[in-house]
């Protein structure tokens, strides 16, 4: 029955991996989503014929409670909640690591210096996942809507590593650890995860996010290892090395180290610093951007987190299917941070029936711009600012930016006249090419429709 269960598992690891592949393209991700789904469940039947495994019961209450919450919030989530939905699943994976770790702990199960270790990283590692993401999802929840700093930020930060280190050694080394020891491992750890989250803007966010994934995923690998646990193992480290290469990707698009975004973040308090911005916002009525994109050749939106406030991405699309007609070419441009989570602007798109071939990253559409006739942004703000490529003494200087400045005319739907989510003021909106409209997305879209149409009478 052993060989029986391992083989299965091997299986199980295999077609994590064969989703993992398809989740990288738009067309096959579905596809990917579902067979790892199959795959999970594969696994969690299985380790129920687990030699002397108990408390079956409990097991089924607690699949039964936690999947149908999981059903019911998944059915009914907004898709521009999505990325606080992202962030607290993820911290529920880090969590759960660091249970199994304090269970290992209080009966003495991770025998061994190895096992013991493994214990104590992935306790650590799932605890700061855990309170990180909870911090993430309350920071994008809107719960908490205000970054704060404490005094000798980073020096609080490396003491309490330093406190859950030597606490994590001295589990390691003590065969039985009392239970203050262990408690107060776990108090700081989930501090820490806390403090060195709650200083992070939303600029920096998706790669946070990112980041607290890849934690959460070393954690369910290290705690595999402990209980004998090949899918954990697998499952964990192939999450554990997705996200990390992730957050690299996502690092190099702000061009900012991780340990910039950690111990640096682009917060309204951190962002300031760049040169005076001369110039002033000129305003722009729907009618004459309707004007302006239904007589244009080519039009590129880029869209950003006000449209995923707004909810206005069906908007979005109706107008660009109605330019189409008219005869414009329309396409989309995705800068890699856009939004709040990775993906998060190409998922909404999605959602509202984009097709994938409309749909540029950045690196295939910004030399296009010069020929572009109209740009028209949607509620991006740093990933457009063009002192991230003149202005030295900026928080986001040499961050690679689309460049919607060099296009003929840029629009800009903006609720209001501040900066973005960063703090920083954003030198297009001055530009003489550039003009504002004013208003929520979801509203001023649907004006412009409105204007397209009278525009085809």
């Amino acid at each position: 029955m052993s060989a029986l269960i391992q083989f299965a598992y091997f299986g199980v690891a295999v077609v994590f991996i064969l989703g993992l592949k398809a989740m990288s393209s738009p067309v096959t991700a579905r596809k990917g989503i579902v067979w790892a789904g199959y795959a999970m469940i594969a696994a969690t039947l299985v380790t129920f014929y687990t030699p002397g495994m108990q408390n079956y019961g409990l097991m089924i209450t607690a699949i039964v409670l936690g999947g149908g919450v999981a059903w019911w919030s998944g059915r009914v989530v907004k898709m521009t909640d999505m990325p606080q939905m992202v962030a607290i699943y993820n911290g529920m994976g880090g969590g759960a690591a660091a249970a199994i770790a304090a269970l290992e702990f209080a009966r003495g199960g991770a025998h061994g210096v190895t096992a013991s270790t493994l214990a104590v990283l992935g306790a650590l590692i799932g605890s700061v996942a855990f309170s990180g993401s909870c911090i993430a999802f309350a920071k994008l929840q809107g719960i908490m809507t205000k970054a704060w700093r404490l005094p000798q930020q980073n020096l609080v930060n490396v003491v309490l590593a330093g406190v859950a280190v030597v606490l994590g050694l001295a589990i390691i080394v003590t065969e039985t650890p009392p239970s203050i020891i262990v408690i107060a491992f776990f108090v700081v750890a989930l501090v820490l995860g806390a403090i060195l989250t709650t200083p992070i803007g939303g600029a920096d966010m998706p790669v946070v996010i990112s980041l607290l994934n890849a934690f959460t995923g070393l954690a369910v690998g290290f705690e595999g290892y402990v209980l004998g646990n090949p899918a954990l193992i697998v499952a964990g480290i192939v999450v554990g090395a997705s996200g990390t290469l992730l957050t690299q990707l996502m690092a190099k698009a702000m061009n900012r180290p991780i340990r910039n975004v950690i111990f640096t973040p682009l917060s309204g308090a951190a962002a300031g610093g760049g040169e005076a911005i001369e110039g002033t916002m000129k305003e722009l009525s729907a009618l004459d951007a309707a004007s302006v994109m239904r007589y244009a050749s080519k039009v590129v939106i880029v869209p950003g987190y006000g449209m995923a406030v707004a909810g206005a991405q069906h908007k979005v699309w109706e107008m660009a299917q109605l330019l189409e007609e008219g005869g414009v070419e329309v396409l989309f441009a995705i800068h890699p941070v856009a939004g709040r989570m990775p993906g998060h602007m190409n998922v909404l798109l999605a959602e509202a029936g984009v097709p994938y071939d409309k749909i540029f990253d950045m690196e295939e559409i910004n030399a296009d711009f010069p020929q572009v006739d109209v740009a028209l942004v949607i509620g991006a703000n740093d990933v457009v600012n063009p002192v991230a490529r003149t202005d030295k003494s900026s928080p986001i200087y040499g961050m690679p930016i689309l460049n919607v400045d060099m296009a003929h005319n840029v629009i800009v739907v903006k609720r209001g006249q501040g900066a973005g989510y960063s703090g920083i003021e954003n030198a297009l909106f001055y530009k003489d090419n550039c003009r504002m409209l004013y208003g929520s997305a979801q509203q001023i879209i649907g004006e412009v429709i409105t204007h397209v149409k009278a525009l085809e009478v």
